[in-house]
């Protein structure tokens, strides 16, 4: 499954940009895949944090060859010391093992982040061991396909603003100026990175 957008959300975003649009005359559609499996896409961000993509995707599918389906009794039911046999830090390890208890035991509702607003959302999954601001807007991008994400920890996207807008530095100040001027479509600025 790709992240859903389309010619409506791209021509506003041309219209109201310039140089924004020449960009995206540049590079054109992007198609990003999403996992829409809360409990899984908690679980590869958590593996992905400070790693390459690269290293990232390998212990994703030793998980997966190993497990099958990454589902919250699986998970809840290995040992931490298993799954950092696959490749992650014993730490990680940890963290992935209290999420799923805490899925399993129903400490944490998944359903219920997907009812809450993007703000409760961020807030309810970096309340998590392991899950920051930042990891928890990448999931609610990424996962949820929150429209109105767009994050000023994510360096990627600060160096694109850098380079589309020609600034040297992007301040909280000038991020939020960008943010508001494509409000509600920001998270397309988000979909060619990585996560």
């Amino acid at each position: 499954m790709y992240f859903q957008y389309g010619d409506k959300e791209i021509e506003y975003l041309r219209s109201k940009d310039k140089k924004l649009a020449e960009v995206i005359d540049k590079v054109g559609h992007i198609d990003r895949t999403v996992d829409t499996d809360l409990f899984s896409s908690v679980v590869h961000h958590i593996i992905g944090q400070q790693i390459s993509t690269k290293a990232q995707q390998t212990i994703w599918l030793r998980m997966n060859e190993k497990y099958g389906h990454v589902t919250p009794e699986v998970i809840d039911s290995a040992d931490a010391a298993e799954l950092q046999s696959l490749g992650m830090t014993f730490r990680k390890a940890e963290y992935i093992k209290d999420f799923s208890h805490k899925v399993v035991s129903g400490e944490f509702s998944l359903d219920a982040v997907w009812h809450m607003s993007d703000e409760e959302a961020v807030e309810a999954l970096s309340s998590l061991n392991g899950v920051g601001v930042w990891t928890a807007e990448m999931i609610i991008l990424f996962c949820m396909q929150r429209s109105d994400i767009l994050s000023f920890g994510d360096l990627a996207i600060q160096r694109g603003m850098r380079m589309v807008y020609h600034h040297r530095k992007i301040d909280k100040k000038l991020f939020e100026k960008y943010r508001r001027q494509h409000r509600k479509l920001v998270f397309l600025g988000g979909i060619g990175r990585r996560c």
